[in-house]
């Protein structure tokens, strides 16, 4: 084995050891939360149960809202691992691990010398580790997404048909994960390319018949046979969940337009201080090309002479103008939209880590107070993960905004702990900054990630119990059977919704919602027969109120997450 085979081989097997801590290291740490994830794995369950691989249902009914990858790929995972929770979340852990992997190949290929960094940095992005650990469509989107525009570059760079293949596979397993967006997305940033490069055969010459013939092989069967089956599909999927999610409100996720401005920001930790200056720099030389082409132009139409040609050298590649479009594009195209969620901009995140990467590796070093700000980024960091035992108990909305709500949180830390936290924080800090500082950029990365490694190491380790006492419905399964609720229909008054969706996925069963402006893929109403009620805590006489005469009778409760289980009387 040559040195260079040995050393790509020592890098890949140190890479795959990091996403293996980074991506995989306490997946069932702590159960699943919010609303999707075990809404997501209880639909593959039922899936799985009926040995139906067309049409997705939750509750016995059709689920229309996500296209069918993601739950095939977490039905592999029952059929090998068993019905987990923590077996769920498998498939975005893969599919980060073979983004960062792919990142390497192709920064190795294009950008020799930065490719450790720009796999580093991407994998240990907040949003990519948050999202690899989460059972969600988003990563599955993203990854995929992104592994197709690296394909498509490396078809433009090189003009081999095979990445071409690859870039419209990839885009249909994206129209797989989550729909008509990935589509859409590489069309905007393809065709802005070719336009800021005055070259409308890009375009052209990206309209490859075989490959749209790929991406029908590949993409169309399962949306016919599911449209075949279900013939409000069509409706439900594309109308309903892609148009009108995007144009109006209908589901209240409304957030300004500025909106993914600090939700970028937060994706990009710990690499925030130079992925922005990344951004800033990129749009700068961009905009200097363009007024400098324009001069050009316009002095050869005076002279009579033939403008400038499109293609540039070969030495300049122009990969940071389609890197910076792919990052953009996201962004403002959902920015646009009404309806906004953190997830829906993650596939502008790899892009943002190889720009980065890149803006790195031409800096002779790093700048005293880029230097400065990553370290204090890097000692934020390790306070936030500190802090998230005593914030995850905050299981209900703040009485107050902005400052007011900064100061109520920090009020519910002990004193004590308080210097602890500052010390240890501002110890990160000061290690980073010093390790930098003597050995260099070749260190940054390596330094970069001690902070992130000791705050998921927290995270998953010491803080992850209270976080399932708080934030997770395992905990809420396990203190019912522990007051011996077995089998029985189950009922949610004046509690979050995350707490249903959850019981529906650890106790395999339907849960009601008393009021009738529930979630629509909840049964409403009071069930009529025996049934336990899952109620906030301090509900009682409103829900003894709401079922008279129906006798009620008090189970037990679950104070980390303000809950209380009652017993509802036959309502005959």
């Amino acid at each position: 084995m040559s040195v260079r085979s040995r050393l790509l081989t020592l890098q890949l097997a140190f890479l795959l050891g990091v996403c293996l801590f980074l991506f995989f290291f306490g997946l069932g740490a702590f159960g699943l939360i919010g609303a999707d994830e075990p809404r997501y794995a209880q639909i593959a369950r039922e899936m799985f149960q009926r040995h139906d691989w067309i049409v997705p249902t939750f509750n016995g009914s059709p689920w229309l809202e996500k296209p069918v990858l993601l739950y095939w790929k977490i039905i592999n995972s029952y059929a090998i691992l068993g019905v987990q929770d923590w077996a769920a979340r498998l498939p975005s852990a893969f599919h980060a691990t073979a983004l960062v992997v792919v990142i390497f190949l192709f920064i190795r290929r294009f950008r020799p010398g930065s490719e450790m960094d720009a796999a580093l940095i991407a994998g240990s992005s907040a949003a990519v580790i948050g999202f690899a650990r989460g059972a969600s469509t988003d990563m599955s989107l993203s990854a995929d997404f992104s592994m197709g525009m690296m394909a498509w570059w490396a078809w433009h760079a090189t003009g081999k048909k095979l990445w071409l293949a690859a870039f419209f596979v990839l885009l249909a397993a994206a129209a797989l994960a989550k729909g008509p967006v990935a589509p859409a997305l590489a069309l905007l940033i393809v065709g802005g390319y070719a336009w800021l490069r005055r070259d409308g055969s890009i375009l052209q010459r990206s309209f490859w018949l075989p490959g749209f013939l790929l991406f029908c092989a590949v993409a169309l069967p399962w949306y016919i046979a599911i449209q075949v089956k279900v013939p409000r599909f069509f409706r439900v999927f594309f109308l309903e969940h892609n148009l009108e999610r995007f144009g109006t409100n209908i589901y209240q996720h409304s957030q300004p337009f500025w909106y993914y401005i600090p939700v970028f920001i937060l994706a990009t930790l710990p690499w925030t201080a130079f992925t922005l200056p990344a951004l800033i720099a990129a749009v700068r030389d961009e905009v200097q090309r363009f007024r400098t082409r324009t001069t050009a132009d316009v002095a050869a139409g005076v002279a009579g002479q033939p403008s400038p040609p499109a293609n540039l050298a070969p030495a300049d590649d122009r990969l940071l103008l389609f890197l910076l479009l792919w990052t953009l594009v996201p962004i403002v195209l959902f920015s646009i939209s009404r309806s906004k969620l953190p997830g829906y901009i993650l596939p502008s995140i790899p892009a943002a880590a190889l720009l980065t990467a890149d803006y790195l590796q031409r800096k002779s070093a790093i700048g005293r107070l880029h230097l400065m700000l990553h370290s204090l980024i890097c000692g934020v960091l390790i306070a936030g993960a500190l802090l998230t035992p005593w914030l995850s108990g905050l299981v209900y909305p703040l009485p107050c905004r902005g400052w007011c709500k900064l100061h109520f949180l920090l009020q519910v830390v002990p004193d004590r702990t308080k210097p602890w936290i500052v010390i240890i924080s501002g110890l990160i800090a000061t290690l980073v900054l010093i390790v930098v500082r003597r050995g260099g950029r070749r260190f940054l990365h390596f330094a970069t990630m001690v902070p992130v490694v000791l705050a998921l190491a927290f995270l998953l380790r010491p803080a992850a119990l209270l976080l399932d006492n708080t934030l997770s419905a395992r905990i809420v399964d396990l203190a019912m059977r522990q007051i011996g609720i077995g089998k029985i229909p189950l009922a949610a008054f004046h509690v979050k919704r995350e707490v249903a969706y959850g019981l529906t996925f650890y106790r395999n069963q339907p849960v009601s919602w008393y009021e009738p402006d529930g979630p629509r893929d909840l049964p409403s109403g009071v069930p009529p027969q025996e049934h336990v009620v899952i109620a906030r805590e301090g509900s009682d006489a409103e829900l003894t109120a709401r079922v008279a005469p129906r006798t009620v009778t008090r189970l037990g409760d679950l104070p980390q997450q303000h809950l209380e289980f009652f017993l509802v009387s036959n309502s005959k």
